[in-house]
């Protein structure tokens, strides 16, 4: 597609050298992060607003993005997190029953640069080929050989905590789509309460937890082991989140305090999180995890679920306990996706349940959560 210089040049580097010049359909200024791919179609909104993205820059693979535009319903957190976002083409007046407004005007009112007319399935290709890169977005220089020397200044994601960025300030209750302040001393409902340790959790779990009647309680990634067992929960939901899952040596040691005195279900950067805490180590992947196709076998019944994945991390499974269950793996490279620890009521997932955008096949995995739970509570009554 030939460039559009009515609009504002843009130019997309990477710390290879590689150079992509398009234009700027939203935003402006200049903006570093890891360069990644989506595979998903659909589900533009959900991503932009998913809390797992951040300190990354993401293209769409898909060639036409905008066309359904933005509503206040989709949202999987209350903004977006990416650094930048990259089409092929974007489609200027949206047609849906549902939209409220523009891809371009939601990533304005977010402060967030969208990049246009680049070639996506060469950056993809490249990708794929080097690996997930470090890369600038700007409108504002034009000398490329600068704008790389700033790509190979930015520290990237490997060693820097994330989690801090995303994760709440204070604790609060979700209720019907709605955050309440926490209220002290915690009132006492016949109800299973639930913990979500919040290091970027996506609305979708929260929504999936009240569906089953749980009382939903999130609190932020610094929360210690007693002050979440002082809120009486039934179990701990360890929530999906950015960047580098090693340099979290202070959720990894609440975990690890709470690990046999309270169910724990892990989703995402939660996985990795329970992972280390049970003896194991992480590694970064080439180019990452990220869309809504992605096959997972179950290792205990043989069936192959599609999830929707979205992570740049592993947890390695030649590091864990003898005596973990590993209970799904991917089926394009291998990799771990799931593991249990009957004896302490933990297991977790690397791919998420409550998709958002994606496919459904793994929702049960909070009703096993909740049954875990529920025994949990008979066991205090």
């Amino acid at each position: 597609m030939p460039l559009d210089w009515s609009k504002p040049p843009a130019v997309l580097v990477l710390e290879d050298g590689s150079v992509f010049p398009g234009y700027a359909f939203a935003g402006r200024g200049e903006v570093f992060g890891e360069v990644v791919f989506n595979t998903g179609m659909v589900g533009y909104q959900e991503i932009l607003s998913d809390p797992s993205y951040k300190g990354q820059m993401l293209a769409m693979t898909y060639p036409l993005i905008g066309n359904y535009g933005i509503n206040s319903s989709d949202m999987e957190s209350d903004r977006i997190h990416m650094e930048g976002f990259i089409v092929k083409e974007y489609q200027s007046h949206p047609s849906n029953w549902r939209s409220e407004k523009s891809l371009k005007d939601f990533l304005e009112e977010n402060g967030k640069i969208g990049l246009e007319g680049i070639d996506t399935r060469a950056l993809t290709r490249r990708i794929r080929t080097r690996g997930a890169m470090r890369g600038v977005i700007s409108t504002e220089v034009e000398d490329t050989d600068i704008l790389l020397e700033k790509v190979n200044a930015d520290p990237g994601l490997v060693g820097q905590d994330l989690v801090q960025y995303v994760s709440c300030s204070r604790p609060y209750r979700w209720e019907r789509g709605q955050v309440y302040p926490l209220e002290s001393p915690v009132e006492v409902f016949d109800r299973i309460r639930v913990v979500v340790l919040d290091c970027g959790v996506k609305y979708n779990i929260l929504r999936n937890l009240e569906n089953l009647d749980c009382e939903v309680i999130v609190v932020p990634a610094t929360t210690k082991a007693h002050e979440i067992i002082a809120l009486t929960p039934h179990g701990v939901l360890l929530s999906n989140g950015p960047g580098d899952p090693a340099p979290l040596t202070y959720i990894v040691e609440t975990v690890k305090n709470i690990l046999g005195k309270l169910p724990i279900f892990g989703i995402c950067l939660g996985h990795q999180i329970l992972g280390q805490a049970i003896g194991g180590r992480t590694e970064k992947l080439k180019f990452g995890h990220h869309g809504v196709n992605h096959p997972v076998k179950d290792m205990r019944s043989g069936r192959v679920h599609i999830s929707s994945q979205n992570h740049g991390f592993v947890v390695i499974t030649d590091t864990l306990p003898q005596d973990t269950q590993v209970t799904f793996i991917n089926l394009n490279d291998n990799t771990l996706e799931g593991l249990s620890y009957p004896s302490l009521n933990a297991f977790s997932v690397q791919y998420h349940p409550e998709a958002a955008p994606g496919p459904q096949d793994t929702g049960y995995l909070f009703k096993d959560f909740l049954n875990l739970m529920k025994m949990q509570k008979d066991k205090v009554v």
